[in-house]
C-alpha cells in the first residue's frame, strides 16, 4: 500500500515549491513529484530582475534557494513522471511511471513546455542549431550569427543573453513592435549587435545536418528572403503540461480554475503557468502556490469533518 499524503503537488517549479512550503508549514504531509529537475523554466533563465527582494538573481540560484527552503520544512521531492490523477472523492490517486500515491488533495503545478514553430526543417535540426533554451545552448554559438524568433519577454530576455555571446543576432517577430516589458525592450534596442526583423515569420529552417539559415516571409507583402545563421532560438509561446489530468481546460489546454484555484474536480487545485491566467511570472507563480496550498488545507480540514 502506498503512503497516504495530505497533499501531493505535481511540479517543482516556483508554484510547486511555494505550495510545498505553505503545505508543510500547515503540518500537511506533503509530496512533490517532478519529472525533471526542480525549478521549471526559471532554472533555465539567465537573470531574473523582477522578483521582489532580488533586484538581480540568476534563475539557477533562485531555484536552489527555493528548493532548500522547501526541504527545510520537510517537503519530500520525488523524481517521477505523473501519468494520471484518479478522483475517488475523499482521496486522489496520483499514478506515475513508477507507481501510485494517495492523497487527500492535489495541486497541479506542472508548468509549460516551449511551443514549436512547426515549420519545415525545425524538427530534424533540433540539437543541431535549433534550440528552445539560450542559457542551455548559447555557448555553442560563440562569435556566430543566430536568430531569435519571438517578441515577448522570454524571446527578448534570451536575445539579450545571447547578444553577449554571438557576433550577430536577428530578432524575428511577426508584428511591428515587441510585446516584452518596456525595460527589457530598451535594453534590446540599445544592443549594438541586435537587428530586428519586423512583420516576419520563419517559413523554413534551412540546413543539411546543421542549421545554415532560415527562410523568412514578410506577412505584409509576402516577400521571402533568406538569412544566413548558424542557430535558431525559438520563443513563440508555451504549451501547458496538462495532458495527464482530466479537468476543465481552455482551448489551449490551460487549466481553468475559480478564484480559489480549484479545478473542476473538488480537492484538485492548479497553480502557476499551467493554469489559465493573464500573467505568467515567477512572482505570480509563487502567489498561486501559496493560495493553492492554503485552499488545499481548508479543503482537507473540511473533508475530515464530513
Amino acid at each position: 500500500m502506498s503512503d497516504f499524503y495530505d497533499l501531493i503537488i505535481i511540479g517543482a517549479g516556483p508554484a510547486g515549491l511555494a505550495a510545498s512550503i505553505y503545505g508543510r508549514r500547515a503540518s500537511l504531509k506533503t509530496l512533490v513529484i517532478e519529472k525533471l529537475a526542480p525549478g521549471g523554466q526559471i532554472a533555465l533563465t539567465d537573470v531574473i530582475e523582477n522578483y521582489p527582494g532580488f533586484p538581480e538573481i540568476r534563475g539557477a540560484e533562485l531555484t536552489r534557494l527555493m528548493e532548500e527552503h522547501a526541504k527545510k520544512f520537510g517537503a519530500e521531492i520525488l523524481n517521477e513522471e505523473v501519468v494520471q490523477i484518479v478522483d475517488d472523492g475523499s482521496r486522489k490517486t496520483v499514478e506515475t511511471t513508477e507507481g501510485s500515491y494517495l492523497a487527500r488533495s492535489v495541486i497541479v503545478a506542472s508548468g509549460t513546455k516551449p511551443r514549436k514553430l512547426g515549420v519545415k526543417g525545425e524538427e530534424k535540426l533540433v540539437g543541431r542549431g535549433v534550440s528552445y533554451c539560450a542559457t542551455c545552448d548559447g555557448r555553442f554559438f560563440q562569435n556566430k550569427d543566430v536568430a531569435v524568433v519571438g517578441g515577448g519577454d522570454a524571446a527578448v530576455k534570451e536575445a539579450l543573453y545571447l547578444s553577449k555571446i554571438v557576433r550577430k543576432l536577428y530578432v524575428i517577430h511577426r508584428r511591428a513592435q515587441l510585446r516584452a516589458e518596456k525595460i527589457i525592450q530598451d535594453k534590446a534596442f540599445s544592443s549594438p549587435n541586435l537587428e530586428f526583423v519586423w512583420d516576419s515569420v520563419v517559413e523554413e529552417v534551412v540546413g543539411d545536418g546543421k542549421v545554415e539559415g532560415v527562410l523568412i516571409r514578410n506577412v505584409k507583402n509576402d516577400k521571402k528572403r533568406g538569412l544566413d545563421v548558424n542557430g535558431v532560438f525559438v520563443f513563440v509561446g508555451s504549451i501547458p503540461n496538462t495532458d495527464f489530468v482530466e479537468v476543465e481546460k481552455d482551448e489551449n489546454g490551460f487549466i481553468v480554475t475559480n478564484q480559489e484555484l480549484e479545478t473542476s474536480i473538488r480537492g484538485v487545485f492548479a497553480a502557476g503557468d499551467c493554469r489559465a491566467k493573464t500573467l505568467r511570472q515567477v512572482a505570480t507563480a509563487v502567489g498561486d502556490g501559496a493560495l493553492a496550498a492554503f485552499m488545499a488545507e481548508e479543503y482537507i480540514e473540511e473533508s475530515k469533518e464530513n
